[in-house]
């Protein structure tokens, strides 16, 4: 009887070798071969489960998408206004080995997008970033630490912009993806709008680290 291989599951071990992969190797290293070998699986086994690179590439971005959501949900948890955005900003922006990783796969993936239209985009998580930092912004003026007058969704688009443009300077390898400065991005976005008081008379932010 032939052996029922749980097409789902396969699926997962694929994507879970290519993330591997580029974490231990790099992405260049990341080839179908190499994938199959760390399964021990024949190089064209793997599209009995995908219908080509960009579908594995497309999947380890979702996978991505996952765990950016799950660090999120765990760090920004009981914080609102700027603390929440800050927290957030820092887990998507390349800052550790692991989401400059993330970032080699993100960005791979992006160049696949710009050559293959049929490739879901995955701008929903995107959106989805997006509108919570916005409702954390909105809380930061509610609260008093921005005022009143801040163009919210104009900020929340700077702070997107960055968070998204620092995976492709991480890439690159360029001074500007250091982290000292990708978080100082991050505070010249913000710095503008915060609210000035007796005991912030210069508006500054906590330092972030």
């Amino acid at each position: 009887m032939p052996k029922i291989v749980d097409h789902d599951a396969r699926r997962t071990e694929i994507v879970d070798a290519y993330l591997a992969v580029v974490a231990r190797e790099g992405m260049p290293a990341a080839t179908s071969r190499a994938i199959a070998a760390e399964l021990g699986l024949a190089a064209g086994a793997l599209w009995h489960y995908f219908d080509g690179f960009d579908e594995v590439a497309a999947s380890a971005y979702q996978r991505i998408s996952e765990r950016t959501n799950a660090r999120l949900a765990a760090f920004a948890e009981g914080l609102r206004g700027l603390a929440a955005v800050r927290a957030m900003l820092r887990e998507i922006c390349p800052l550790e080995k692991e989401t400059v990783d993330e970032a080699h796969v993100v960005v791979g993936f992006w160049g696949r997008l710009a050559g293959n239209e049929r490739i879901p985009s995955g701008n929903d998580v995107g959106e989805q970033w997006r509108a919570l930092v916005r409702t954390h912004l909105a809380e930061a003026v509610t609260d008093g630490e921005l005022i009143a007058g801040t163009p919210i969704d104009d900020v929340a688009d700077a702070l997107f912009a960055v968070g998204m443009g620092q995976q492709a300077l991480a890439v690159l390898r360029s001074p500007l993806a250091a982290p000292a400065r990708q978080l100082a991005s991050i505070e010249h976005c913000l710095r503008p709008w915060v609210v000035v008081s007796p005991t912030n008379p210069m508006g500054t932010l906590p330092k972030l680290h």
